[in-house]
């Protein structure tokens, strides 16, 4: 059973701050504000990790052997001393490093590490990179930096979210006014970055534009490509990192403004097609418990149920992802984003994919004489009006995502 999620909102970047949630933020999180954080405390209250000497059972002797090609990474304050013949539970190595669920892997004196204590067995070629090595720079950062008139660490706000005991963590830093307001639309989408690492080799320490809309508290991730640093070699040079990545988020959300307002006057005419909403979303590939939300939440937000545009068919999407994915974060998540995002930044490829899907479903039910229903053939027909429609913003479309995409990155002489 996997350990539950812990999650922690903070605001400020310090106590000095004296920062608060957003209304429309503390409403949809539920969140007493004495139960709030600073950012600098949440940082600090993560668990870290520390490396310790690892042996493996043999049993024909009795006895443990020492390995120097790897070590443990244990978390400090978990540790538990018990005397290593006392637990007959010994761990075994595997070939990739990792270790079977069978036992506790031996200190250099003899003594044991408890089960929780325990996040990976990597080569000696994992470097340790504990949350303090990564955010007490951003801290820094944030202090020092001001955007849009907005000093970062009196406005940064978000959450962080644990899960296998710490060992992996995922965090939304917003900014409180640095926002994306769209015309005729009361409620801005705010902006940030999401960021996250883990212990068990699962995760790089990464960052990528972030943006969460503050009238449904639908998050817009992978706004950016992501730019990662691996637990291999030197891993110094956060502070620089955090500086060259926030002065580019202004940016950021100019580049999205412009997604939207386009993405808005494409829209595609379910009329037409013999397929609703939710077939769509079927046809991009979301499950069917997504899709019905996504759909709802598409028919709800559009004027004509019938024409919906391309930032409605996203928000649809992300709703869904947000408010109802089953699964945990990682990739399974992250495709879906990706397959979200296309609908907004790509969607000359979004129609693509649901004619390409539809096709082989209606190739599947063509007629014994070899000729493709009607329907088929008209639905067919509006899909390539509507792609033809896309194809004269294709290339603006392109250009201004190539460039969205690189917002985060290093220069090359990084």
């Amino acid at each position: 059973m996997p350990r539950k999620e812990t999650t922690t909102v903070f605001a400020g970047v310090d106590g000095r701050a004296d920062a608060q949630l957003p209304d429309w933020y503390a409403a949809q999180t539920d969140v007493e504000q004495p139960a709030v954080v600073s950012f600098a405390e949440a940082i600090r209250d993560l668990p870290r990790a520390v490396e310790t000497q690892v042996a493996y059972h043999n049993p024909y002797t009795d006895s443990w052997v020492k390995t120097s090609r790897f070590n443990a990474l244990v978390e400090p304050s978990r540790l538990v001393t018990r005397e290593q013949e006392q637990d007959n539970r010994p761990t075994h190595l595997e070939p990739d490093g990792g270790t079977t669920s069978s036992g506790s892997p031996a200190t250099e004196d003899g003594h044991t590490v408890s089960e929780d204590a325990l996040f990976h067995i990597p080569t000696q070629s994992y470097s340790v990179i504990n949350p303090s090595d990564v955010y007490a720079p951003l801290e820094r950062v944030l202090r020092e930096t001001t955007i849009d008139s907005h000093a970062l660490g009196d406005v940064v706000f978000g959450e962080i979210r644990q899960y296998r005991g710490g060992g992996e963590v995922h965090m939304d830093v917003m900014f409180d006014g640095l926002s994306v307001e769209l015309p005729a639309r009361r409620d801005p989408i705010t902006m940030g970055l999401s960021s996250g690492y883990d212990f068990f080799g699962g995760h790089a320490v990464y960052v990528e534009g972030f943006a969460r809309d503050t009238t449904c508290a639908n998050s817009i991730r992978s706004l950016t490509d992501r730019e990662t640093v691996k637990h291999v070699g030197d891993v110094g040079g956060f502070g620089t990192w955090w500086g060259e990545t926030l002065t580019q988020l202004e940016l950021v959300a100019n580049d999205l403004y412009e997604f939207i307002v386009d993405a808005q006057e494409l829209t595609v005419d379910f009329a037409a097609m013999p397929f609703s909403v939710e077939s769509f979303y079927e046809l991009l590939g979301f499950p069917e418990y997504l899709s019905k939300r996504a759909a709802s939440d598409a028919n709800v937000n559009t004027a004509d149920p019938f024409e919906i545009d391309f930032w409605t068919l996203h928000s649809g999407a992300t709703y869904a992802l947000t408010h109802f994915f089953t699964g945990k974060e990682g990739s399974a998540l992250d495709g879906y984003v990706r397959t979200a995002n296309d609908l907004l930044f790509n969607p000359e490829t979004t129609l693509e994919t649901v004619k390409q899907s539809y096709e082989r479903r209606a190739e599947s039910e063509t007629k014994r004489d070899g000729q493709t229903g009607i329907e088929s053939q008209a639905a067919l027909a509006s899909l390539q009006r509507v792609s033809q429609d896309i194809e004269t913003k294709a290339a603006s479309f392109e250009r201004r995502e190539e460039t969205l995409r690189a917002r985060l990155a290093r220069p090359e002489s990084d």
